[in-house]
């Protein structure tokens, strides 16, 4: 038996896309709705006619993931987002691997469709995701993007568009900071738990950071305005973070001077230089590529 379990909140618009996806293969959808809802969620999924509960609102899905799943009856979990949906061939195949039972569980890549583009950099794909397997085999910890405790043995479908689950992620900049702001809350939670304690230089070295990750090194420069505007969208993601552990601070002043800025900035500058000639290394081809390589290699 298969049972679907869908988390919700406020996803009255893309809810009926995520039921309609899975309908023909499960044999029972669980829908989890958010008590702070505002909209049509709760009565889009009785009308469909899903076993329909309610959690109290936590603002992020992982406290909802263990509970959620305990409500349904199947000895197999298929767990969707309300913004995501999947594709026929891969309910066809679903419907084969549980029938086979071989593993314990499976990771699907999901395609991320933002801002209106299939985006496919490293960070966005093939973004593997836990989301088909026996019932306790996977467990959540409450923490915001946390990875899940498995059991037994695991299996990846290949990443490849046909089986992967459709993730209408950001469809605007709005939706992107509203998430953001909500998120690093979280975020801001975890890294006191961890004895973060603030230093104001992380405010400059933190966002660059995750810039050059993200656009460098996951290669975001490759998907064009898209991957430059993500790549400063998740910078000042860290750039909120770290402010607001400022904030949880206290705002304790602290004496700043343009030479120190200049100084972490000389350091960054180096670390941007480096990744700028290694995109043009990748972006070159053969032999340039192997040229640049080799002035690199011997200091030129």
């Amino acid at each position: 038996m298969l049972s679907v379990v869908i988390t919700a909140w406020n996803e009255e618009k893309n809810l009926p896309r995520a039921i309609s996806s899975v309908k023909r293969i499960a044999d029972e959808v669980v829908v989890v709705v958010d008590e702070a809802s505002t909209d049509k969620t709760l009565d889009i999924a009785k009308k469909l006619k899903c076993q329909v509960y309610t959690h109290p609102h936590t603002g992020i899905v992982e406290p909802m993931r263990n509970w959620s799943i305990a409500k349904a009856e199947g000895d197999w979990i298929l767990l969707l987002d309300a913004d995501e949906e999947v594709t026929s061939q891969l309910a066809n195949k679903i419907t084969k691997l549980i029938t086979s039972g071989k593993v314990n569980y499976y990771r699907i890549s999901r395609k991320n469709m933002i801002f209106g583009k299939w985006v496919k950099s490293e960070h966005w794909w093939p973004d593997y995701v836990y989301r088909l397997f026996k019932k306790g085999a996977v467990t959540w910890e409450d923490a915001i993007h946390s990875v899940p405790f498995t059991r037994g043995v695991g299996e990846d479908l290949p990443p490849t568009e046909d089986l992967a689950i459709v993730h209408h992620n950001y469809e605007t900049i709005s939706q992107f900071i509203d998430r953001s702001n909500r998120y690093t809350d979280h975020m801001l939670q975890h890294q006191l738990d961890q004895g973060y304690s603030f230093a104001w230089s992380d405010i400059l070295t933190k966002p660059m950071e995750e810039f050059l990750r993200q656009y460098f090194a996951r290669k975001g420069y490759k998907e064009g305005l898209h991957g430059l505007a993500l790549s400063l969208l998740l910078a000042a993601t860290e750039l909120t973070l770290h402010l607001k552990l400022w904030q949880q601070s206290g705002f304790v002043p602290v004496q700043v001077t343009p030479d120190q800025v200049q100084e972490v900035n000389k350091q960054q500058q180096v670390q941007l230089k480096w990744w700028l000639y290694q995109a043009k290394i990748e972006l070159s081809p053969w032999p340039l590529n192997w040229v640049l390589k080799l002035k690199r290699k011997m200091g030129i």
